[in-house]
């Protein structure tokens, strides 16, 4: 059995990765597990690590406790999740799962979920390790994206993050713990970005362990092209307007670049009120106060049908984001032949093909992400484009695609 682990069953770019593959592993036959801290609905092969009301408030406790650890380290508010310190998490070496997995597959575990203790307790047991990056975390001393500092490239120090960046400060010794606990570990690292793959080849800590770029995953059954009158209708959005969505976990997150969005809309609407933006994601109103167009907001949805109307609603997505690693909004845009218009960081340029089925702007220009965008709409004639990016995502994402890359590296490590 393949053990993936998480901290999120279904929210954050992470866990839904890590969900969509565990799904997309047992539609194509393999014996897939997923442990969480909490699962959000019930679901095949996905268990939960507090099944009582002490052990949900013990997980609580571990993220708080983990958050306090880092509050004396941290440089200012803007950083506190940005940073994981590893200190506080659940020692799950024990647990039947566990026992039982003949590999196990690390996801994004931080926020008290697993600890660099646990990590090293998991590690002991001597199990194939398959670790999918959804960021930088893993090799560096603490950061979840970088920020353009490159210490992890020779050792962190003197870490950007911290309230006092010094030769052996918290970045230090987190780094020095992840060099000791990977010496030994049977261990492939999956990046889902050759971008990130690129890093992993070349930073200090991960450079010497096999790694590959496997991208996410998606169901292309349920995230596919519908009729977008009929949905604008259903939604009571308008039938003729250009509508541009902007999409994030947290809209007013800066490495989401939601500022660069408004001034790229601004510029468009400059001489024209066509188009309307579509916002999908937690914010709040007043963030949308004096938006250079009429703004939908459509909150934070988790039903993924709904997902899908809002992503056929739209003509274009705008994704600025200033890092990413391979964006599940943009896959699941492309899936519903929604064309995209994003910055050229990350794995972004890896998903649209310039001038394709979308169009890759200048990073941190929002002339660039209007052109993009103008672009998209003065080529979309006949959807053209449209079809061009839901089949670039059935030929590079689509489930057995995805699991059939995995269980080749699965069983190329248990035959080791």
């Amino acid at each position: 059995m393949v053990l993936h682990l998480s901290t999120f069953h279904l929210e954050g770019g992470a866990g839904v990765a890590a969900t969509r593959l565990h799904r997309a592993l047992l539609r194509s036959g393999s014996d897939s597990g997923m442990l969480v801290p909490a699962v959000q609905h019930e679901e095949n092969g996905v268990y939960g690590l507090a099944n009582t009301k002490w052990q949900a408030r013990k997980a609580w406790m571990r993220f708080v406790a983990e958050r306090a650890f880092f509050l004396p380290y941290e440089k200012d508010k803007s950083v506190r999740f940005a940073f994981s310190p590893a200190a506080i998490g659940a020692d799950i070496r024990m647990h039947p799962l566990v026992q039982q997995a003949d590999i196990i597959h690390l996801h994004w575990i931080n926020f008290g979920f697993l600890s660099l203790h646990s990590l090293e307790k998991l590690f002991s047991l001597g199990k194939p390790i398959v670790w999918t990056l959804h960021d930088m975390w893993t090799f560096t001393g603490g950061c979840h994206y970088s920020k353009g500092c490159e210490n992890f490239l020779s050792h962190c120090r003197y870490c950007p993050f911290l309230a006092r960046p010094e030769a052996y400060d918290l970045s230090f010794a987190q780094f020095e713990r992840k060099r000791s606990m990977y010496g030994n570990a049977r261990m492939a690292l999956v990046s889902p970005s050759q971008w990130l793959d690129d890093i992993v080849k070349s930073a200090a800590l991960t450079k010497n362990i096999h790694a590959q770029s496997i991208p996410n995953c998606i169901d292309t059954g349920l995230f596919t092209s519908l009729d977008k009158s009929e949905i604008r209708a259903r939604l009571n959005l308008p039938l003729d307007k250009k509508l541009v969505l902007f999409a994030g976990a947290n809209t007013q997150d800066p490495r989401k670049g939601f500022s660069y969005f408004k001034d790229a809309v601004a510029k468009l609407n400059r001489n024209s009120t066509e188009i309307e933006v579509l916002v999908l994601g937690k914010s709040r109103p007043e963030n949308f106060t004096g938006f250079p167009a009429n703004v939908h907001y459509l909150g934070k949805i988790s039903d993924q049908q709904e997902l899908v109307n809002a992503y056929n609603a739209a003509d274009i997505i705008a994704v600025p984001s200033l890092e990413d690693n391979l964006p599940n909004t943009i896959m699941e845009a492309m899936a519903c032949g929604t064309p995209v218009a994003g910055f050229s960081t990350g794995g972004i340029p890896e998903m649209i093909d310039h001038k394709v089925n979308g169009y890759v702007s200048e990073a941190g220009s929002s002339d660039s992400l209007a052109e993009g965008m103008q672009w998209i709409m003065d080529n979309n004639t006949g959807y053209s484009l449209s079809r061009l990016a839901r089949e670039k995502v059935i030929r590079s994402y689509a489930e057995n695609v995805i699991a059939r890359r995995y269980q080749e590296l699965y069983q190329s490590l248990l035959a080791q």
